[in-house]
């Protein structure tokens, strides 16, 4: 009876253990890994549908997994770091673990691998944009003539403007992309803002915290760059919104400038055909004016 009564409580313990899968996302990087011997897997896809397999089981059995970002390179400098030899499943382990606790994840909900890859790659990519304008952010410093600190004031003034733009957005489902250009690359931040049945907005907030700091970093450093936002709601038609970056202020779009804005292709700059049911509008007065005339970085 004891050993029964033990054999249940294992079980019970195994559904409220959670684990990590360190994921191999792409064809390059599962190339890379094969070059250990302890890496059994020959066939990218045959690899996905093992791990598919595996989350399916665990998830039956009560356990939850979270899925992250395994980068080959990543993996062999930590090797490197820690001394751990790189060819043990032991010390993929470790790194997985590390990954669990500094790196980007999404949990496992059932939803098949094509749609989930795609999810963990945004978060990696969000995550890495997070860090690359927080550090150039931060090594702005302190403001010659006044002396505060040039990042955290502009991360603050890019939060009060998002919290304006929200507030004076059109009711519905919000979608807001921020770009700014700059070397070596243009950074752009998306963020979707949903309302509920109250009229509350919710964000998420590592979304909310990357938009604003890429707002940021496009303030403080007077890059160029854009802000459009778009409303979508049930029974009217879509309405967008945009304010070019210029001169570390966001000035508003004239509804015939949104359009073109819309209506180009980037890369070509062909004209594209306007989108049925969608009204270009020149957005709503942020009331910056008075903030914009003042001390700025």
């Amino acid at each position: 009876m004891a050993h029964t009564d033990d054999r249940t409580m294992r079980r019970a313990l195994r559904r409220e253990i959670a684990g990590t899968i360190g994921l191999l996302t792409d064809e390059h990087d599962f190339r890379a890994m094969r070059r250990y011997r302890s890496f059994t897997f020959d066939d990218h896809t045959t690899y996905l549908q093992q791990i598919e397999a595996v989350l399916k089981i665990r998830a039956a059995q009560g356990g939850h997994t979270s899925l992250a970002l395994f980068d080959p390179e990543e993996y062999a400098e930590f090797c490197a770091e820690t001394g751990l030899d790189p060819d043990l499943p032991a010390s993929r382990t470790r790194f997985t673990a590390e990954l669990a606790a500094t790196g980007p994840t999404i949990p496992y909900d059932g939803s098949p691998l094509t749609a989930l890859v795609p999810a963990l790659v945004d978060e990696a990519v969000r995550k890495a944009t997070w860090e690359y304008a927080t550090t150039l952010l931060t090594r702005l410093g302190p403001c010659p003539t006044c002396g505060e600190d040039i990042g955290r004031a502009a991360f603050n003034r890019a939060s009060d403007l998002l919290v304006r733009i929200l507030d004076t957005a059109p009711p519905g489902e919000r979608h807001l992309v921020c770009s700014v250009a700059g070397p070596p690359d243009t950074l752009v931040s998306v963020l979707h803002a949903d309302q509920d049945t109250d009229g509350d907005t919710r964000l998420d907030e590592a979304e909310a915290l990357e938009f604003t700091s890429v707002l940021a970093l496009g303030l403080a450093t007077r890059s160029p760059g854009g802000l459009v936002l778009r409303a979508t709601a049930p029974g009217t038609p879509d309405r967008v919104h945009g304010w070019r970056l210029r001169g570390g202020r966001l000035e508003p779009l004239t509804a015939s400038e949104v359009f073109d804005a819309y209506c180009t292709d980037v890369e070509s700059g062909d004209l594209i055909s306007p989108e049925p049911g969608v009204d270009y509008c020149e957005p709503p007065d942020l009331g910056e004016d008075g903030a914009t005339e003042g001390h700025h970085h």
